[in-house]
């Protein structure tokens, strides 16, 4: 869950009169020395240094390589900021380039502001290397709007050492739900007050968990047109009853609830924690913000052995760029992302000098050769140890891949109730929940 904010409908307006400088408005396409020049955001702010001066570097040797382009940067924290977003997607005032999660592609074609780029993309050097489903995320009734930059998949992170002291195997993370339900049992009888699974269940976080595990059981939140919920169904009973039973018959997620990202995290670091749900960007999370020791997290395959949920984020262009505009994004997109082993994110040696972590599982944007490549750049840097991730690698690789709902934070906050529900309340009546939560939803998608 990467976009925190609900979408709202906002009147076009002038953006750069809100809280943006005029230079932060669309660009002419030429600069004054006949240069096209195209504006690109998500340069990391001036706070975050390192990546900064990176993204700066790279920039450099992109307009070095290629003297005919100039580009302007602008710097951005988050890359997309739920307060601004549709007030510049409203006002037509995007970058010539400008960063989206992937939950946001439909949104945006549907206000008529992105450029269709199906006649560019042949241009893009990486284009075919890219995984299909992240490609496919871009793509509207066969038209190619972005392109992917990184992308995510949820899995389970767990504590080998907490493992190791309950008895289990802390090379074979559960595969299974009910495995996940006796392992936390396990873990959680160690006692001084620690927890065998926790999950999230507040700040829409309990509806995002609740559609990740309903997607590992081979259910879905909405119908494949979009129009009616699917959560009154027998795999969305069994996320609930899971919940529940491990909560009140087993104990074994802690007597603590409506716990959010921030505590789970502070669980695990302290280790206290066996295992939650997450993408592997948690983990040097763990480790330099909330105490915890990179031997000690694996992650393994999400669990239920049917679905994962996935995330990430992209480029898109804005409908008035030129096409030599479009054409010079594409090159900097290849340059910044998009070549193996190189790059704002892939140059690991980079990384690994600066003391970043290198060696994690995740993004793993491309296939075949460039995969290949990716990783054996990505191996020979590696600062953390890799092979508590394999497990992950192995299994997550035969899931099927969902990304996230349509009207994703307002169907959350409706779910976030029945996780809620199912955790402060002993009697919980699950069926009830899941028929509110039903109509709901279908209220939500009725809307638009």
């Amino acid at each position: 869950m990467r976009s925190t904010g609900i979408r709202r409908t906002l009147a076009a307006l002038s953006v750069c009169s809100l809280a943006l400088a005029a230079s932060a408005c669309g660009s002419d396409g030429d600069s004054a020395s006949g240069k096209t020049r195209i504006t690109v955001n998500c340069e990391p702010p001036k706070s975050a240094k390192v990546d900064r001066k990176f993204f700066e570097d790279d920039i450099a040797s992109f307009e070095k390589k290629n003297t005919d382009i100039d580009v302007v940067a602008h710097d951005a924290f988050p890359c997309e900021d739920p307060k601004t977003f549709d007030a510049k997607l409203a006002g037509g005032q995007m970058e010539d380039v400008f960063y989206t999660y992937f939950t946001d592609v439909k949104h945006v074609v549907d206000t008529g502001q992105a450029a269709d780029i199906t006649s560019y993309v042949k241009e893009l050097k990486s284009y075919d290397t890219l995984q299909q489903q992240l490609r496919d995320i871009y793509t509207v009734d066969g038209k190619i709007y972005g392109v992917p930059r990184t992308g995510y998949s949820m899995g389970l992170i767990y504590n080998k050492k907490l493992f190791e002291q309950a008895g289990l195997d802390p090379e074979k993370p559960p595969a299974t739900w009910e495995e996940v339900r006796a392992d936390a049992k396990k873990i959680a009888a160690l006692g001084n007050g620690t927890v065998g699974y926790a999950d999230y269940s507040a700040q829409n976080q309990g509806g995002w968990h609740f559609t990740a595990e309903l997607y590992s059981q081979g259910g879905d939140v909405v119908s494949a047109d979009g129009k009616n919920a699917t959560v009154d169904t027998p795999e969305g009973h069994a996320v609930l009853q899971n919940l529940h039973d491990m909560r009140w018959t087993d104990n074994s997620m802690g007597s603590k609830q409506l716990l959010v990202l921030n505590d789970v995290q502070q669980l695990m670091g302290s280790g206290k924690l066996g295992m939650y749900l997450s993408a592997p960007d948690n983990i040097p999370i763990l480790v330099k913000e909330k105490g915890g020791n990179y031997q000690d997290l694996a992650i393994g395959p999400m669990p239920g052995g049917k679905g994962t949920l996935i995330g990430g984020d992209g480029y898109m262009f804005n409908k008035k760029a030129t096409p030599e505009q479009i054409r010079a994004g594409l090159k900097w997109l290849d340059h910044m992302f998009l070549t193996p082993g190189k790059g704002f994110l892939g140059d690991y040696a980079r990384a690994k000098q600066n003391n970043a972590p290198v060696g994690l599982p995740e993004p793993r944007l491309f296939t075949g050769a460039a995969d290949a490549k990716d990783q054996e750049v990505k191996k020979a840097n590696a600062n953390v140890p890799v092979e508590n991730y394999q497990s992950f690698l192995d299994g997550n690789q035969a899931l099927q891949m969902k990304i996230e709902p349509p009207n994703a934070q307002q169907i959350y906050s409706v779910l976030d109730g029945a996780v809620s529900a199912v955790l402060t309340k002993k009697d919980a009546d699950i069926d009830q929940l899941l028929k509110d939560a039903s109509g709901k939803i279908d209220g939500i998608l009725a809307r638009g």
